[in-house]
């Protein structure tokens, strides 16, 4: 199968694209920085030599990024078997006093993204009535917290556009997926003073996704909510 991951350098993209990959399937993989997205589909290859990766750069948060992207995977004649948008950042502060444009960055990046590189891929999906769609949302999608501002609007969003898109495309066959992860332990959460066993493991977010992936035609998981044991953080 062909599996497009975006912001896949790293944390959790990084981890299920090692997931897919160790079950031979073709992997195509973007990040924003190229040493990163290099060293990644390196140690991929290296690990599973009988997959393939393909990676690009690209800044998804604008819609020339995205539709390069979209049009360099076009190129290998590759139908998009399953599409997992997990492009995003986050920028803390609160909708009273966060720096002005914090909403703009947050929209563009953890919304537009995913929406405007489903829309590229999606015909081919149409056509063959087939295709699978995880988009990466966050506990914050569904409760608001301290410190969250235009993140948690733009996983609300997120979360809107996801359940949206299941029902649309309910007719064709093609399932989409809602992931909510709780604190998931990345490069994010280094210096936050809590102990790593405290987190998710991006290994977690990567069995849970690639077991969804598995199930028969006639089966959808909806939504995915995965949260540390011991609570939101």
């Amino acid at each position: 199968m062909n599996i497009v991951i975006t912001g896949a350098s790293k944390g959790m993209g990084k981890a299920i694209a090692l997931k897919f990959a160790a079950t031979n399937n073709n992997i195509f993989i973007c990040a924003r920085t190229l040493t990163d997205l290099q060293d990644t589909a390196k140690e991929i290859q290296n690990a599973y030599p009988a997959s393939k990766v393909h990676f690009k750069t690209g800044d998804l948060s604008t819609k020339e990024g995205v539709e390069n992207f979209a049009s360099w995977f076009s190129a290998f004649k590759a139908p998009a078997d399953i599409l997992i948008n997990n492009a995003g950042t986050f920028l803390p502060g609160s909708i009273y006093n966060e720096p002005e444009g914090t909403l703009e960055t947050m929209i563009q990046t953890n919304l537009f993204s995913a929406y405007h590189l489903t829309r590229a891929l999606l015909p081919e999906m149409i056509m063959r009535k087939n295709g699978h769609i995880f988009n990466m949302c966050s506990i914050a999608s569904i409760k608001a917290y301290p410190n969250g501002g235009s993140y948690s609007i733009s996983k609300f969003a997120m979360a809107g556009f996801s359940k949206n898109l299941r029902e649309e495309l309910k007719p064709f066959n093609i399932k989409v997926t809602t992931v909510y992860p709780g604190a998931v332990y990345t490069d994010s959460w280094n210096n936050s003073g809590y102990p790593e066993d405290r987190f998710i493991k991006v290994e977690d977010i990567a069995e849970l996704i690639y077991s969804a992936s598995e199930l028969s035609p006639s089966a959808c998981v909806e939504e995915l909510i995965i949260r540390p044991l011991q609570g939101d953080i």
